[in-house]
């Protein structure tokens, strides 16, 4: 006579085979680190830049300074923004697809394109967005943007990915609003949500879920 079924684990299975289907749980939280570390050497980098050419309030005065002068800026800062964006996603893409591969999972399921196409819409919005605050002279404003964006961004992508993800997009928004409230701190608030924000989140991740257990005694 064969054992009763638990009812209990059941539904956990069917709970698990649906969240499997619906959410791509194989985000690794290295992707996180790694982009956190992107973006803080990014950020060194640009606040070395403005200081050789702005002085030691470098960010101060190009927010405060001249249309000439934040134009004289522009290429470089884009050059940046986008070696950076690439970079991390390089980063990302590599920590992911390692740990979908031992999770014997694919990269490009039917979860991780609506990720994808979730996280892509405010992102490139906030992108043009913040773009033309600092081509209309409006650059206090780019960091706070960017922090708001971007957590809007995860916020809208977290529904289908691993619940932290939520929890980052809430304090990339706290951010960028206190953020507006101090306009010459702007490096400082973009190191602490893209960079030490993402490496907080990204070890939180990595203990949780990719973390082998300690052998117990």
């Amino acid at each position: 006579m064969k054992p009763a079924t638990d009812p209990l684990a059941q539904l956990t299975e069917i709970r698990a085979i649906m969240e499997r289907s619906s959410r791509f749980l194989s985000l690794s939280g290295l992707s996180g680190v790694g982009a956190g570390v992107v973006a803080l050497a990014g950020t060194g980098l640009g606040h070395w830049y403005l200081q050789t050419h702005y002085g030691d309030q470098g960010f101060l005065r190009l927010v405060e300074g001249s249309t000439a002068e934040r134009q004289a800026a522009y290429p470089f800062l884009l050059g940046l923004a986008i070696g950076m964006i690439g970079l991390a996603l390089l980063v990302a893409f590599y920590f992911t697809h390692r740990r979908a591969t031992q999770e014997g999972r694919t990269l490009w399921d039917a979860p991780a394109r609506r990720l994808l196409l979730s996280l892509a819409l405010p992102l490139v919005a906030g992108g043009l967005f913040c773009t033309g605050l600092y081509i209309r002279g409006a650059a206090s404003f780019v960091v706070p943007g960017l922090l708001l964006f971007y957590g809007l961004a995860l916020l809208n992508a977290s529904k289908y990915t691993l619940d932290e993800i939520r929890l980052l997009g809430l304090t990339q928004m706290a951010l960028g609003l206190v953020a507006i409230l101090l306009p010459g701190w702007g490096l400082i608030f973009f190191a602490l949500g893209f960079g030490l924000g993402h490496i907080g989140y990204g070890l939180l991740m990595y203990n949780r879920y990719e973390r082998a257990p300690r052998p117990t005694l």
